[in-house]
């Protein structure tokens, strides 16, 4: 009977560590979404989203798109993805795209979108705010080259292109907006909340350890320590978004030196919800080549190259125009700077 009685407090007292946790964990991101998710919708409001668009027109005749899905790219580069494929999915049908086209912009978009979000999480882990904003909307076009380039040459997917999802409705009002926020951040803190569990679950169970050594190899192929495995899991699965508040928290523990955090970071950026994502950009009619293999190849290659140019680098170089020095590392580093 007492021991029934210590196992059932153990487990309480468990809990309400684990609640407090994701309490904090989702304050620190929401501290970071909640502005930026403001400014955006202002932006939105006053149309700097539609002369972005305009000024992406030739980017997107560049890797063989209408000029048109430049809206497409730029609604979701300052909002979300589901923000561009709801304008994607109210072009496409008037431009005639083929399935090679609409995977070149699906793909796109899934490398480079909720930049104010996403990069804003990613600086408050370590890394400057502009490397990261060049890193994925550079790789977004070169990706998206290299695939218009393979598609046109090889004669692939140049079917037309059906779309199986039709786009929601948008929110017309400030209270309807707001309301739907509420309800993101809500499911985000739940999310958080499930995600501490399974890994604390995990790391009692040692299948966390497990998983580590398997990724291990691949990181180190990288050039990344093996301790970067469990926030690169997260940020690849869930995005940064959603897994966001854990990475800032993973990042800022001292376990991680500033080259890990970056690299993990970058190539979560360039690869993130890989399941998710895929699956939604199929039903617009975005191939799985580009949407998912040629993504993951080509984040894998760039992180990569990534790591051995960045050796290369001076430290004070790095430190000003990479990563802040995480708190276990010798060097200083700014926390103001972008």
């Amino acid at each position: 009977m007492a021991g029934n009685q210590t196992f059932k407090a153990r487990a309480a007292a468990a809990g309400r560590k684990l609640f407090i946790d994701a309490v904090k964990t989702a304050w620190e991101l929401f501290k970071v979404m909640v502005p930026i998710l403001i400014a955006t919708k202002i932006l939105q409001e006053i149309g700097v989203v539609r002369y972005l668009g305009i000024a992406l027109s030739p980017l997107m005749r560049l890797v063989g798109l209408p000029g048109s899905m430049g809206l497409a790219w730029a609604t979701a580069i300052v909002t979300n993805i589901y923000g561009g494929l709801a304008v994607f999915a109210a072009l496409a049908p008037g431009e005639s795209l083929t399935v090679a086209q609409a995977t070149i912009v699906c793909t796109m978009i899934l490398v480079a979108h909720a930049l104010p979000v996403e990069l804003r999480i990613a600086q408050k882990a370590g890394p400057r705010l502009r490397a990261m904003a060049l890193l994925r909307i550079i790789s977004a076009v070169v990706l998206a080259f290299i695939l218009h380039q393979v598609y046109t040459r090889g004669g692939y997917l140049q079917t037309p292109n059906k779309m199986l999802w039709a786009a929601p409705p948008a929110d017309p009002t400030w209270l309807e907006w707001a309301a739907g926020q509420a309800r993101s951040l809500g499911m985000i803190f739940l999310i958080i909340l499930t995600l501490l569990f399974v890994l604390r679950t995990l790391e009692w169970l040692g299948i966390m350890s497990v998983v580590t050594r398997v990724l291990e190899p691949a990181l180190e192929f990288l050039g990344m320590s093996k301790d970067a495995a469990p926030i690169t899991i997260i940020g690849m699965t869930l995005g940064l978004s959603f897994g966001g508040g854990l990475i800032i928290q993973e990042a800022r523990s001292g376990k991680l030196s500033g080259r890990d955090v970056f690299f993990s970071l970058a190539l979560m950026g360039l690869c993130h919800s890989l399941i998710e994502d895929t699956v939604v950009m199929s039903a617009l009619g975005a191939h799985p080549s580009g949407t998912l293999l040629a993504r993951v190849v080509f984040s894998v290659a760039v992180v990569y190259l990534l790591v051995r140019l960045i050796a290369l680098v001076p430290g004070e170089m790095l430190r000003r125009h990479f990563f802040r020095p995480a708190p276990g590392d010798p060097a200083g580093g700014s926390e103001s700077e972008a």
